[in-house]
């Protein structure tokens, strides 16, 4: 099944296949996760995007005419809710946690760390605590520069795929991502903010979850334990 086009798996989905839904999930929902976090700042809270992404995307599946490719659908689905819950989250925002998220610098950490290839424990503890520093750094940027800084530097999302799902126009990609890229290089260096590739992980644990959550929510469990049993 891991073979099959998206289209192919469109079709299974369509007729209550879990298994070609399940793969449909984990396919996509890296992609779709660093979206959302590219809009949110809570991890928590864009897996949640994406998980009510998948279930509106499911249950509207029949309204899906291929216009554009899944990914380019799924994205605007997610992007759409992402947004909704930003905008939520800005009117219930605490001042008092505002103001101390502004006192917060991240650490230095000695470059070095970079270009290590060697996974011993403490390179590895290393390149952890560089992700999280850039997290955070991201996390600071503007949310119309932090979002196109995702799409275009992490997810590698086209200039003219980034506006198109944007809405926004192909010169204001570029003008948005070069500030975002010059803002990180002002406050963790050449080096550093050129190590993107490695945030906002989706690994396997929390796919499998995910992917649980989905068919139980969706009453999907039970129909791909019986197909199991055939």
């Amino acid at each position: 099944m891991a073979r099959s086009s998206d289209s192919e798996l469109l079709e299974r989905a369509r007729q209550g296949d879990a298994g070609a839904f399940g793969t449909l999930i984990r396919r996509h929902d890296k992609h779709l996760y660093r979206i959302a976090r590219g809009v949110l700042p809570e991890d928590h809270e864009a897996e949640d995007a994406v998980q009510e992404a998948y279930v509106r995307a499911f249950t509207g599946l029949r309204d899906f005419r291929g216009a554009a490719s899944l990914r380019t659908w799924l994205t605007r689905i997610v992007l759409n809710e992402a947004i909704r819950r930003r905008r939520r989250r800005r009117a219930m925002l605490d001042l008092d946690a505002l103001h101390a998220a502004q006192e917060r610098s991240p650490r230095p950490i000695h470059s070095a760390s970079l270009t290590a290839r060697d996974r011993d424990p403490e390179r590895a503890a290393a390149q952890s605590q560089i992700r999280k520093i850039l997290e955070k750094a991201i996390d600071s940027l503007p949310a119309v520069f932090r979002i196109v800084l995702v799409m275009r530097d992490v997810e590698e999302t086209s200039i003219r795929d980034t506006a198109s799902l944007l809405g926004i126009q192909e010169e204001t990609v570029k003008t948005r991502l070069h500030r975002a890229r010059r803002l990180l290089r002002d406050s963790l260096g050449e080096q550093l903010a050129s190590a993107l590739k490695d945030v906002f992980p989706f690994e396997r644990p929390r796919c499998d979850a995910l992917v649980q959550r989905l068919l139980d929510q969706l009453g999907l469990s039970r129909t791909m334990r019986l197909s199991r049993t055939r």
